[in-house]
């Protein structure tokens, strides 16, 4: 039997899956293909859709690295990296105390002390049952670091995917994984590099704000050094894809991705909102898709 494609395992605010078709379709794939790129990096990994996409479908790839500047996400890579049985064996007893209780109170109650405990130890494990189980699956914290999205109350979440986490495991076996912010990625790339950009979106309105998923949320000021960073490593040769939510969405005159990345080239694709805990606050927008090949 074939074994099963390696999927994200951790729910992802402003995860890349449903717009995996627009990104793959603008690939710079003959250079893959050719070996003339042979280096993946991903310096705002997330949920890693794009990653395990790309990391799958094309093998002539040779090196992935992977960073976010989430300490907990990174530990909750590197542990499924490193020692997948261990976290399977805390995730499984984690799961069976959940779904063994049907009240609801009970469910909840074991959610709370979860979240208090991981907020004392960050076991991968707990992360993982955490974001299988809280509001949307979102991942925040407060000013202190503490997780603190309150419970989902989902009737039968995966919370343990040994078969996922097994794949997964075997696939970052290919992968560097690294905390640090952006700049840090700087000394993997050259011109033999792909890089792949998915930043903390810049906020559609005031209200709409998931950027602060790190005690340091990223700001525009951030955003601005990372065009900046953009243009450095295209200097260097590298070729690089980015994406972004369009402004436009929420004000047609703002042009600011039009400025900050006026020299290369700026596309617009439809993507479906999800996390908003408004219905009407859901539906297609546009996303942005900057390339400079």
């Amino acid at each position: 039997m074939a074994e099963k494609l390696a999927k994200p395992f951790l729910k992802w605010a402003g995860g890349k899956k449903q717009l995996l078709d627009d990104i793959d379709a603008r690939l710079p794939k003959g250079e893959i293909e050719s070996g003339q790129i042979d280096t993946y990096v991903e310096p705002f990994v997330g949920g890693g859709a794009v990653f395990f996409h790309i990391a799958q479908n094309y093998p002539n790839l040779e090196r992935f690295y992977l960073l976010d500047i989430n300490p907990d996400l990174i530990n909750c890579y590197n542990a499924v990296k490193d020692d997948v049985d261990s976290l399977i064996r805390k995730l499984r007893h984690l799961h069976n105390n959940f779904l063994q209780s049907d009240d609801s109170k009970e469910r909840k109650d074991l959610y709370y002390s979860t979240r208090k405990k991981f907020n004392r130890d960050r076991n991968p494990a707990k992360l993982i049952f955490l974001n299988k189980t809280c509001y949307n699956g979102l991942y925040r914290v407060n000013k202190k670091g503490g997780f603190n999205v309150p419970f989902g109350d989902y009737k039968n979440p995966r919370i343990c995917d040994e078969e996922n986490l097994r794949s997964v495991s075997r696939l970052l076996q290919k992968a560097e994984i690294i905390c640090g912010d952006f700049t840090e990625s700087e000394e993997y790339i050259n011109k033999h590099t792909f890089v792949y950009f998915d930043p903390p979106y810049r906020p559609l309105s005031p209200t709409a704000s998931f950027t602060s998923y790190s005690k340091d949320s990223f700001s525009e000021d951030d955003q601005k050094k990372l065009a900046e960073f953009c243009r450095h490593i295209h200097g260097r040769g590298a070729k690089f894809l980015l994406s972004n939510s369009d402004p436009k969405n929420e004000d047609p005159s703002d042009h600011f991705f039009q400025d900050q990345y006026k020299e290369f080239n700026i596309e617009t694709v439809k993507a479906a909102r999800f996390i908003n805990c408004k219905a009407s606050g859901r539906g297609q927008i546009n996303e942005l898709l900057i390339t400079n090949y």
